[in-house]
């Protein structure tokens, strides 16, 4: 399997030095960076997480940074769809995708998959059992 085929998976405690490792590696193999953290996803929080500064978004394309408002209630179930799309756009252009972030279940979930869970009603999850 070539390295054009790969997904590269960064993962650590916060504050270890993967964001400017991830940037390092995506400019000496031509990749791309996404988000593996639940917290980044969120564009209120630029500043109590480690998002990527302006500077380096502008020299490595990053993905699934700050999209989103706290407001919004947001799954790994909903990350994986996401994901899964950029990484796709990204092999199109023939880049690498990178994921970075100390998520591990975002990490699990993407290689093993997430468990099928049938839709319930709200009238159901709304009732009480006795």
């Amino acid at each position: 399997m070539d390295l054009q085929s790969k997904i590269i998976l960064i993962s650590g405690p916060t504050a270890s030095g993967k964001s400017n490792f991830a940037i390092k590696l995506a400019k000496k193999i031509g990749g791309e960076i996404i988000n593996a953290d639940s917290m980044q996803v969120y564009k209120e929080l630029k500043f109590l997480t480690a998002r990527p500064n302006l500077s380096d978004q502008k020299n490595i394309k990053h993905h699934l940074y700050g999209f989103l408002s706290i407001k919004n209630k947001f799954s790994t179930g909903q990350w994986l769809k996401l994901v899964s799309k950029k990484i796709k756009e990204i092999r199109k252009r023939n880049k690498i995708p990178i994921l970075v972030g100390g998520t591990g279940l975002y990490f699990k979930a993407l290689i093993n998959g997430l468990v099928k869970i049938p839709k319930i009603s709200k009238d159901k999850r709304n009732t009480v059992i006795n």
